[in-house]
């Protein structure tokens, strides 16, 4: 989304128009709430965070300075509500039906989880080994969770340019890690 398509509307809403600011509910809810999914994967979690992140936001807007930066902001808004409430989260009863719907029946053995420390242990090497672009666009998309429009505002290029970074990155993180394994 450009600048000019939110930024009049931004302006608007910090200048206390109501209907402005459910504009901007309108445009950004489907990514606040992905943001709240991904974090807390839960449907009804994540929707009712996604209500407080515009009630937060509602109540900061006058604070913001940048008002360019109203996506970016609201993400963060978004992101350290959605931890918040991960950690405050009470601990789930192992007798709920949704636990036990979620427990997986196959065991590992001591060799399988090992090899998956290694393998991830290879991995972090590959990461290190990139250059600062490379690993910055797969930590966002693999480790963050982000979207391409997520990275696309956040590296400040188009998602096309994000996807053939993402493409190349692997590609070298592949080369990589072949040349780890060589060692």
């Amino acid at each position: 989304m450009d600048n000019e398509d939110f930024l009049p509307i931004v302006l608007l809403a910090q200048a206390g128009c109501r209907a402005s600011f459910g504009e901007l509910v309108t445009r950004f809810e489907s990514t606040v709430y992905a943001i709240a999914l991904r974090r807390l994967r839960n449907h009804a979690e994540a929707a009712e965070l996604t209500q407080d992140v515009f009630v937060q936001a509602m109540r900061k807007l006058n604070q913001l300075r940048e008002p360019e930066r109203f996506p970016g902001w609201l993400r963060r808004i978004a992101v350290r509500l959605a931890i918040n409430r991960a950690v405050r989260r009470p601990p789930v009863a192992p007798q709920d039906p949704e636990v036990l719907g979620a427990v997986d029946a196959e065991t590992r053995s001591p060799l399988d989880v090992l090899m998956t420390g290694e393998e991830a242990a290879q991995l972090r090497g590959g990461l290190e080994r990139l250059r600062d672009l490379d690993r910055q666009t797969l930590v966002a998309f693999y480790f963050e969770g982000q979207s391409l429009i997520e990275m696309s505002d956040r590296f400040c290029s188009p998602v096309g340019t994000i996807k053939r970074r993402l493409h190349t990155a692997r590609i070298r993180l592949r080369e990589e890690l072949a040349q780890l394994q060589l060692v």
